[in-house]
């Protein structure tokens, strides 16, 4: 099978991880956290995420000039994406997450954009692929330059922001969760192709025009850090359609992706191979 060419539109960020026992409540202070430093972004995780799975992949993003971009894109350089679509800002620095997560592997979230938020349309760099990945952490703009391309085109959104009746009209798949799948509504229904939304611990669903056409259930994990393990989602989803698997199956795929990289910390760090997504599915 010749690999599906991926190209990634989104953002870069370095992630700052304090693990603790609780998260905190609004106005309450934590201690005793233990703090780590990841590669992070949903672009570049979705990116890796799809790299990992065997896909030729190619990232377009912004980042600073900044030690942090070094940082921040290391793995995927490691693991040969192609970031040659990837601009420098010289006067904003590389985006940042500040992430907080508990004993149970919830967490809580705020990210600093920086060079996320000036990556403009003129920034994005197109390149042929049979399947094209988007997230809402850039500017609508850049979402917008990347409709353009040919082959599937997936919108992840993520966080959830006002969007244009053009991006669901174009989209071939939307990826939402529950609550951005609330946010959006019956603006959903318009989408042209499939619509996942995914539910946590309780697995996903496809949806075409408002009606559920395949339901999966991840396999049984004990869940370390769920960051990243949306992205994963994405990522193996877009993988298995893009290589002309059956919905159903690839649905069953991009879930059990998203329970393995709830079980190790970090988001680029946890995202799995694909040997052990087929091993984990084989036990069930």
């Amino acid at each position: 099978m010749t690999a599906p060419r991926i190209l990634v539109v989104g953002s870069v960020n370095l992630d700052f991880v304090a693990t603790a026992a609780k998260l905190p409540a609004p106005g309450e202070t934590v201690t005793g956290a233990v703090l780590a430093r990841h590669p992070g972004g949903k672009g570049a995780n979705q990116a890796l995420a799809a790299r990992r799975l065997g896909a030729e992949v190619a990232l377009a993003a912004r980042v600073g000039r900044d030690a942090m971009a070094d940082e921040a894109l290391a793995l995927l350089r490691a693991e040969g994406v192609d970031l040659s679509g990837v601009s420098v800002d010289e006067d904003a620095s590389t985006g940042v997450a500040l992430i907080a997560v508990s004993a149970d592997g919830e967490n809580q979230i705020i990210v600093a954009s920086g060079a996320n938020g000036t990556f403009a349309r003129a920034h994005v760099a197109l390149t042929p692929a049979d399947a094209v990945i988007c997230q809402l952490e850039t500017p609508m703009e850049t979402v917008e330059a990347a409709m353009a391309t040919q082959g599937l085109f997936c919108i992840n959104l993520a966080p959830a922001a006002p969007t244009p009746d053009a991006i669901f009209a174009r989209a071939d798949l939307v990826v939402v969760n529950e609550g951005e799948a609330a946010f959006m509504g019956d603006r959903l229904n318009a989408t042209r192709g499939l619509v996942a939304i995914t539910y946590g611990a309780r697995g996903a669903a496809l949806f075409q025009h408002g009606r559920e056409i395949h339901r999966a259930a991840p396999p049984p994990v004990t869940p370390v850090d769920t960051t990243g393990a949306g992205d994963a989602f994405v990522g193996a989803l877009v993988v298995a359609l893009a290589e002309k698997q059956p919905p159903e199956r690839a649905l069953r795929f991009a879930c059990a992706a998203g329970a393995l990289a709830a079980t190790r910390p970090g988001a680029q760090p946890s995202l799995p191979k694909r040997d052990s997504i087929e091993q984990l599915l084989l036990k069930c």
